[in-house]
């Protein structure tokens, strides 16, 4: 099976992906942008997988069958380095270590691949170390950096790296997907694969935990409660306690088993006090999880605020249909929260377009807040929230 079979609906940017790994000078640097779910580090990987494929004669390259496939995209591939964060944004540390192990010659493909899959979490003064390893890398290292936009990496590092956009793929092609790979109910892949607007990840998510479409429905329904300043305050609370939840349930069952671990590993005893030298290693777990929490918390509260950008959409659409949502207009564009016609055609009526636009435009602002800046998530959701009635 080929690496790229995940990739739904990139067939350009794999077609070019795909030339560059059979190429034997291939572009030292890339980055790959697209919005979240576009599958920006699946193509990465992918594109790594077929740099240092053992076998391309079976498909061109990135068989999906050698071990140089297998443990890329398994993450255990000595040739390849991918680096992400869990907290805010990758330390400085972390660039020096990346540079330095770039100028390492492969141990046995053709090339090292360095991956930074959260190239728009860097500081100026990070990205910096990176310049001189990007503009004029080893002879066989190739790097490729992951983004949402081009706008979200410095200028001097995207001028020296072949830029690919990678964009959503449709609806019905996760669902297939969902339902190929995950043995989904056709039905319950479509719905979540709508639900959760093409992004693979949600919507795999959303197809196989209750849980999980119980908090997006309520954060859905969040306009349809606001009433007065006191209802806007207790939803902004209710959305600050639905993304804290659905971030204890991503966490809970790793955390558990990363600390198992660790104390096996360490030998621990079974019963009784730590001894002092394993009680250090495990506070240090323990503050890693609790950073990476922190960080789990603002990236589900990002979602839960798209999952809100979603409702307006839709209130949108119905109210630019002036059809009355007949006609081609209900064909070609869809309503993302379906099930919630009959509410969201009762509040695109009582409601102008200009102030679903400044609604949509208050719900964007605190997400740039809540990502960019130290601001209290309780008090920027209550503000926001406030300016939706």
């Amino acid at each position: 099976m080929s690496v790229w079979v995940d990739l739904q609906g990139q067939d350009s940017v794999v077609a070019q992906l795909r030339r560059a790994a059979q190429s034997e000078k291939p572009t030292h640097a890339w980055l790959l942008t697209g919005p979240p779910g576009s599958g920006r580090s699946n193509a990465a990987l992918a594109f790594a997988a077929a740099l240092v494929c053992e076998r391309p004669e079976l498909v061109a390259r990135g068989c999906g069958i050698c071990k140089a496939c297998h443990t890329t995209l398994a993450g255990t591939n000595a040739d390849v380095t991918f680096v992400a964060t869990e907290k805010t944004t990758i330390s400085i540390e972390e660039a020096r270590n990346l540079v330095r192990k770039a100028h390492d010659s492969p141990s046995s493909a053709r090339w090292r691949v360095m991956i930074v899959g959260d190239a728009d979490r860097m500081a100026e003064r990070t990205t910096n170390v990176l310049l001189k390893a990007i503009e004029e890398p080893p002879p066989r290292t190739i790097w490729i950096l992951c983004a949402p936009s081009p706008a979200d990496v410095l200028v001097t590092i995207r001028s020296r790296c072949r830029t690919l956009t990678l964009r959503l793929p449709p609806v019905a092609d996760v669902a297939a997907l969902l339902v190929r790979r995950d043995g989904i109910d056709p039905e319950l892949a479509l719905n979540a694969a709508r639900a959760a607007q093409s992004h693979i990840g949600i919507a795999r998510r959303l197809a196989s935990d209750p849980g999980a479409r119980e908090r997006r429905v309520a954060t859905v329904r969040l306009p349809l409660n606001l009433r007065d300043v006191t209802t806007a305050v207790h939803a902004a609370a209710s959305l600050l306690e639905l993304a804290q939840a659905e971030a204890s349930s991503s966490n809970e069952e790793r955390d558990a088993v990363e600390k198992a671990t660790l104390l096996r590993n360490l030998g621990a005893p079974e019963t009784g006090a730590l001894p002092p030298s394993m009680r250090s290693q495990v506070r240090a777990l323990e503050e890693d999880q609790k950073r990476r929490g922190k960080r789990s918390v603002t990236d589900h509260l990002d979602r839960a605020l798209t999952d809100l950008l979603s409702f307006y959409r839709d209130v949108l659409v119905l109210q630019l249909d002036t059809r009355g949502g007949s006609g081609v207009e209900r064909e070609t564009v869809e309503l993302v929260n379906d099930p919630l016609r009959a509410q969201l055609q009762e509040f695109a009526a009582r409601t102008r377009p200009e102030q679903t636009l400044e609604r949509m435009d208050a719900v964007n602002a605190v997400r740039r807040r809540l990502t960019t800046t130290n601001v209290a998530p309780l008090l920027a959701l209550e503000a926001m929230a406030v300016s939706l009635l």
